[in-house]
């Protein structure tokens, strides 16, 4: 049961604001943080709608609370509240909202590792990774991940907080943070780089804030989340001159890595085998070889044979297309005539419709596993995205449950599971390649990446290929590693894939750690 012990902290001004959504009301005037008093500033939204609400600059409420994990029982406190974003005047321009695990019977916080944690969208809360991954509580689902009622949360067994302290981090306009300007928002705020610097800003004064400058440090990020991680790697380097330990990037984007034409059209191949393996799709020959046994055979034609196939366009002679096209069918489970009419580029929307169309059910884009119903059989594309649905289902509820009953964090905001942060600038988007030179520089930090197989948004595939290219001398592989989960984007939702990804994440901490006195230096 969790322990009703409630401690507030209600630290310096409030603030109340015009907001871009549709709120609860709240209201009153504030102050400022030099003290002085002003007038709400006014924050337009794309409805046009403004409502006020009061807004608690620098604020924490503190809970404490138990948990077994791995049969030890581990006492922690846990910190819910904002603190500022502040300008080059260091004037607050926004609230930055956050939850904060600290393990309570740990007295030296100099070799306690602290886990940094982001979700993406990129207008996406940390929501997902916190009730649903590595934080001490996680939300009800059934043990595939599908919603169960009645909504709500229980201990989490597997969480990491035995072995590392967690900040989980809602960027601007996410979950409960908001902007506290009118002018420049989206400059500042709503774009790749722009979204980097700030939030590089904002951990350097949590890091002081919570005295843990000494304590290995590790990013972990999911979906775009992985994109902002990557980046942040470099940005606190280079700008905060923080240096991690360990990077981790589950079910990651394109992190800005070129790859159109045939590579782009190829590489989503081996989800589509993946996914009709799941499904049952393929012939008795194929569907009798295990996921991780037949998988590789996949991503061999897609690089042998698909890729200089599609290269070679026009010219390729009729025998071989017909061969290549065969093969294509086989694996995914598609008609020879669709791989056909479609130049072997068939497009993920096409697929998710196509797989089961026959059958009257349309597959999952984040995980395939899902199963959708389409108003029409026909079409190009799905009505909507199964998966998510079923998501937002479990995940709204139990997060609201969580902070405003049992954290009991107190706001007249709306909880911004999609907050609008459109458009978002992903101009000069180099995070991936960043991440590699953030470990070229920094001989201490290790990567690793956790994939679905399932996956068709950020598939599995790609993310191998993006390793390939942060990497291509090989120079890094040793502090690289790969892992594949038999289920989609939110892997940590099926709970023998929980357990699995949480113990990896312990073992990839305690190996990115140095034995004490080791320099962080090459050798030749």
């Amino acid at each position: 049961m969790f322990m009703q012990k409630t401690f507030f902290s209600i630290c310096i001004v409030s603030f109340s604001i015009s907001l871009a959504v549709a709120q609860r009301p709240g209201g009153g005037s504030g102050n400022r943080p030099d003290g002085q008093t002003s007038t709400a500033p006014t924050v337009s939204t794309a409805t046009g709608t403004t409502t006020r609400v009061n807004l608690k600059t620098d604020s924490t409420v503190t809970v404490k609370n138990e948990i077994t994990i791995k049969g030890e029982k581990v006492s922690y406190t846990a910190i819910a509240g904002t603190s500022p974003v502040l300008d080059a005047d260091n004037v607050s321009i926004a609230n930055v909202f956050y939850t904060y695990y600290e393990r309570n019977d740990v007295k030296d916080k100099t070799t306690r590792p602290l886990v940094i944690s982001f979700n993406g969208g990129p207008g996406t809360p940390s929501v997902w990774m916190e009730i649903g991954y590595t934080g001490p509580r996680i939300l009800n689902v059934d043990d595939e991940g599908y919603p169960v009622q009645p909504y709500g949360l229980k201990d989490n067994p597997h969480s990491i907080l035995d072995v590392a302290d967690i900040v989980y981090i809602d960027p601007v306009n996410t979950g409960f943070s908001r902007p506290l300007i009118k002018e420049g928002v989206a400059q500042k705020f709503f774009g790749t780089n722009a979204d980097i610097k700030y939030l590089a800003a904002w951990i350097n004064s949590f890091v002081s804030k919570y005295k843990r400058w000494a304590s290995p440090k590790f990013l972990i990020g999911e979906s775009y989340g992985t994109t902002r991680v990557s980046g942040l790697a470099l940005e606190l380097q280079d700008a905060q001159w923080m240096y991690l330990n360990g990077v981790v990037l589950v079910s990651p984007t394109d992190l800005g890595i070129e790859r159109s034409g045939p590579v782009g059209a190829a590489l989503f191949v081996p989800y589509y085998a993946a996914t009709a393996w799941y499904h049952k799709a393929l012939n008795k020959d194929l569907q009798k070889k295990d996921l991780t046994d037949y998988l590789p055979e996949v991503e061999k034609f897609t690089i042998e044979e698909l890729i200089p196939a599609i290269t070679k366009g026009g010219t390729l002679s009729d025998e071989k297309r017909k061969e290549v096209a065969s093969k294509y069918a086989a694996y995914t489970g598609l008609s020879q005539k669709a791989v056909l009419e479609h130049n072997f580029e068939i497009p993920t929307n096409f697929f998710w419709k196509e797989l089961l169309r026959d059958k009257g059910y349309t597959v999952g884009r984040l995980d395939s596993r899902y199963l959708g119903i389409d108003r029409q059989d026909a079409g190009e594309r799905p009505d909507y995205n199964a998966e998510l649905s079923s998501w937002e289902h479990s995940f709204m509820p139990a997060m609201n449950i969580y902070l405003r009953d049992e954290l009991n964090y107190k706001t007249d905001l709306s909880y911004f599971l999609f907050g609008p942060v459109n458009p978002w600038d992903r101009t000069n988007d180099r995070t991936g390649l960043n991440l590699g030179k953030a470990m070229a520089e920094n001989p201490y930090l290790h990567l690793l990446v956790q994939s679905g197989y399932y996956d068709g948004a950020c598939d599995y595939f790609n993310a191998k290929y993006s390793m390939w290219q942060i990497d291509p001398a090989g120079k890094l592989k040793d502090r690289m590693s790969w892992e594949g989960y038999r289920s989609g984007h939110m892997m940590y939702l099926r709970k023998d894939d929980l357990s699995k990804a949480n113990e990896s994440l312990r073992k990839f901490i305690a190996k990115s750690i140095p034995k004490s006195g080791t320099p962080a230096k090459y050798k030749e």
